[in-house]
């Protein structure tokens, strides 16, 4: 078994043989089936989504269509012992409503579980003189270093801390974080969440995300909560259509698998056994600390395609969600999995419902589930529809408005690596046309 937050996982290459494509999921170039290949006879009845949960539209039959081509319905030698096809999805706000990541920061805070570090700008290569100022001037000295900060009482600490977390900026408006990156590699203030949990075990990370998963579960829909003076959302739901989606895929043969831009041991324990979704630790992936010897959080994080152990470079965030399903789940070395694979190499379905997703979903051969959630390159690519197999959904629960305007792809809406923004392209180098905002 690996060391979920050490090592690097190889798993085996998962892939399967493409069903003959309904004329609802036209295949594009990139996208089509090896020359020859065809449907098997269907052998035995295939699992099925639930009727009983609502779906936008014909979205559960579009989906149905692609587990039955792609599944055991198809495929029966997936139960004996056939390269599988693989489903990945995000995680907050995917399958779960809201960020779990934000709800055990803030059970942590309010529970002065926050250790001092012996220097704050130590937490992240990238953080100012100005953060660094701000959290020491907040959070004080008079706490011994590696012993709990007093943030559920301290307010001024606890703000800063969740601000910088939250938007980049201290209370005052100034950058945290500053430096070179690759924006489509990592993003400071998610690389810096399992950083502020440096110097403990994963244990008791573990058992923070229990507690705080037990309280939003029990808080009713559209429940707050107060960090500092910051109001945030208070409940969370497993999104019960999601959950059938999983169960159904699993069923029809396919490995599924959680990639988030959040903490792993976060991501577990919401991720796994039967009051989660039943997707074990080996098939979640997040960002994975370096532990010291004594098993403590570092603010290390391990890398990926050839990127090595920093602090936070290459997390599962936009291209490095592709990167570490390449290299996790395919097994793909080094360099090589930055890049789009071959079509037998990759995901049959992504899910996910924000820009970091955009890479790994639009990489998907069977469909491209995206959650509305007003996300700018997201959303282009999903009503662009390039290779027909976009499958849009509103939020199942408390669905946001129809966004005002339109998408800016043809101008904006394109996160570059350098940070800037630009035209949404598509694989033969056109610009996206602006999208106006159709399923909400």
């Amino acid at each position: 078994m690996r060391n979920r937050h050490v090592l690097a996982l190889t798993l085996a290459t998962a892939a399967t043989t493409l069903a003959a494509v309904a004329t609802s999921f036209p295949a594009a170039a990139a996208t089509a089936a090896p020359p020859g290949t065809t449907a098997r006879k269907a052998t035995e009845r295939c699992p099925q989504l639930s009727h009983k949960l609502t779906w936008y539209g014909d979205n559960r039959a579009r989906l149905q269509r692609m587990i039955d081509e792609r599944g055991t319905c198809s495929n029966p030698g997936l139960r004996h012992g056939d390269k599988r096809p693989v489903a990945a999805f995000d995680w907050d706000n995917t399958v779960v409503k809201n960020d779990v990541t934000d709800l055990t920061i803030a059970w942590a805070l309010r529970h002065d579980k926050i250790l001092r570090p012996k220097s704050w700008k130590s937490t992240s290569k990238w953080m100012t003189d100005a953060a660094h100022q701000a959290l020491t001037k907040a959070c004080g000295t008079s706490v011994p270093v590696g012993r709990p900060l007093p943030t559920s009482t301290d307010t001024a600490c606890a703000d800063e801390i969740f601000e910088i977390r939250e938007d980049g900026k201290t209370m005052s408006g100034e950058a945290a974080f500053a430096g070179t990156w690759n924006h489509r590699r990592t993003v400071p203030q998610y690389a810096w969440v399992p950083q502020i949990f440096t110097g403990h075990t994963v244990h008791e990370v573990e058992s923070y995300a229990r507690k705080a998963r037990k309280e939003a579960l029990a808080a009713p829909v559209g429940a707050t909560q107060t960090v500092g003076t910051h109001t945030i959302p208070g409940y969370a739901r497993y999104y019960e259509q999601q959950r059938d989606l999983i169960r159904t895929l699993k069923k029809a043969g396919f490995d599924v698998y959680i990639v988030s831009a959040g903490s792993e041991p976060v991501a577990e324990v919401w991720a796994g056994g039967k009051s989660g979704v039943g997707i074990d630790r080996k098939h979640t992936i997040a960002i994975r600390s370096v532990l010291d010897g004594k098993g403590r959080i570092t603010p290390w994080n391990q890398g990926c395609g050839g990127v090595p152990v920093s602090k936070g470079e290459a997390i599962p965030y936009i291209d490095g969600k592709r990167c570490w399903i390449n290299q996790e789940i395919f097994g793909v070395k080094g360099k090589a999995a930055w890049h789009k694979q071959r079509w037998d190499r990759r995901i049959a379905l992504g899910g996910g419902d924000a820009d970091t997703d955009v890479t790994f979903v639009g990489d998907a051969t069977g469909a491209h589930l995206v959650l509305n959630r007003n996300k700018s390159e997201f959303m282009c690519r999903a009503y662009d529809n390039a290779d027909g197999r976009w499958v849009v959904n509103p939020m199942f629960i408390e669905p946001l408005p129809q966004k005002s305007g339109t998408y800016p792809c043809s101008t904006s809406a394109y996160n570059a690596p350098d940070g800037s923004r630009g035209p949404v392209l598509r694989a033969d180098g056109s610009v996206v046309p602006d999208q106006r905002d159709s399923v909400h």
